[in-house]
């Protein structure tokens, strides 16, 4: 239960964070945040694991910026789509 909390947690943050990077308005409530940063956290992980080899690892410094990275990507994917 805690695992779920925490991914709910860091899914708030990298989803604000990636909010706050992208130029423009992400006309976008704080479910669609979590549901951002979650998606954004899987995303830079998968990535993070192709690239070096290791598998994904969701509490170290690396996921957390794999997080924020992804979701960012994530954006600029729906704008780019929209």
């Amino acid at each position: 239960m805690f695992g779920l909390i925490g991914l709910i947690i860091m899914g708030l943050i990298a989803g604000l964070i990636a909010r706050a990077v992208m130029p423009g308005r992400q006309s976008m409530g704080i479910i669609g945040t979590i549901l951002l940063g979650i998606a954004g956290s899987f995303m830079g992980g998968f990535l993070g694991s192709l690239i070096t080899g290791h598998g994904w690892r969701l509490m170290q410094p690396s996921g957390y910026l794999g997080s924020i990275i992804g979701a960012i990507v994530l954006l600029w994917l729906g704008r780019k789509l929209a």
